[in-house]
């Protein structure tokens, strides 16, 4: 068998019942790892909402208590070794690392349909087992989990009551646009408007596609990887509270390398002047991007966004043009 794959790993159907309890207590032990490392994320930044996370933790391990106590009243002290990746078809939690770079809410959402997976898991578990004792429990543990939203409610209301919360989103939604919009704004601005003089210049000097779009890709990788190292380089966002410098410059690079791509690769067409208007085209659909997202994001007035964006990205765009065409 090749590991990984489903065929390596036992069906739910197929698991005893001391294998279920043993099941449990291994989920429960990972979600309560889960939610304290949301907390330790959070601490800093959100400490209310670091206190919910703490709260949700201590509830998953008194479950994980209770549910020793069971395996031990009925197999003894020795627990097998089994895991969620070990049973077919069963969800599998999201990395810790990846949800928490994704914000305040995101990590919320996270916790929400863990309870749910959990709720769902020990209705299916009760329904496997014939011991009264051990059907009650995990019964009682899928009402727990179902009335984990009401936990969590009446924890938000002990540690986010008053303006804590909406400081806290406030806060969670400036590091968003800090982190990732600012700079991801920066690079498609630079890679969109710096790179149309090269590309049209090459365009309308050689009227040739393929020219022109080796050198489109050329001007547009080299100012990502540009964009991004410059980005990650000039502040370490310690003092700033700009976030993470691998993240800026990731989205600055990814968003400066993506303007100047949008614009260039219209040149796979061989017919030089549908290509030329086609990337006309979409040069006028990023810079109206362009004036979108500081508009919505930066809270920059729609006219003055317009005017700025569009008129330097005309002016760069006949430069290129009249050069490449003397």
């Amino acid at each position: 068998m090749i590991p990984g794959f489903s065929s390596s790993r036992r069906r739910f159907s197929d698991l005893s019942e001391q294998e279920i309890l043993a099941l449990a207590i291994s989920n429960e032990e990972d979600d309560s790892r889960i939610y304290r490392q949301y907390a330790a994320d959070l601490r800093a930044e959100y400490p209310a909402s670091a206190k919910v996370f703490d709260g949700m933790a201590e509830e998953e391990d008194a479950h994980r208590t209770l549910l020793i106590s069971e395996h031990q009243r009925r197999f003894g002290d020795v627990i097998p070794l089994i895991r969620r990746e070990h049973v077919s078809g069963y969800y599998a939690r999201q990395p810790v690392w990846l949800v928490e770079n994704l914000g305040l809410e995101r990590i919320r959402a996270e916790a929400r349909e863990m309870e749910r997976q959990a709720e769902q898991f020990y209705r299916k578990a009760a329904d496997r087992t014939s011991d009264a004792g051990t059907r009650k429990l995990l019964g009682d543990l899928a009402a727990a989990e179902a009335g984990h939203g009401d936990l969590a409610g009446e924890l938000e209301a002990r540690y986010l009551g008053g303006t804590a919360r909406s400081e806290e989103d406030a806060d969670a939604h400036r590091q968003f646009i800090l982190t990732w919009v600012q700079p991801g704004l920066a690079g498609l601005m630079d890679g969109s408007v710096s790179t149309l003089a090269p590309i049209f210049a090459t365009a309308f000097a050689t009227q040739d596609p393929r020219t022109t779009l080796l050198v489109g890709l050329a001007a547009a990788v080299g100012a990502g990887i540009s964009m991004g190292f410059t980005e990650a380089a000039s502040d370490d966002g310690e003092l700033s509270g700009r976030g993470s410098p691998i993240k800026r410059g990731i989205s600055a690079g990814v968003m400066t390398a993506l303007g100047g791509l949008g614009h260039a690769l219209p040149y796979l067409i061989n017919h030089f002047w549908t290509a030329t208007i086609l990337a006309i085209v979409i040069v006028f659909v990023e810079l109206w991007a362009i004036v979108w997202i500081q508009n919505r994001f930066m809270k920059t007035p729609f006219l003055r966004a317009t005017f700025q964006v569009v008129l330097g990205g005309a002016l760069v765009f006949g430069a290129g043009a009249l050069i490449g065409a003397g």
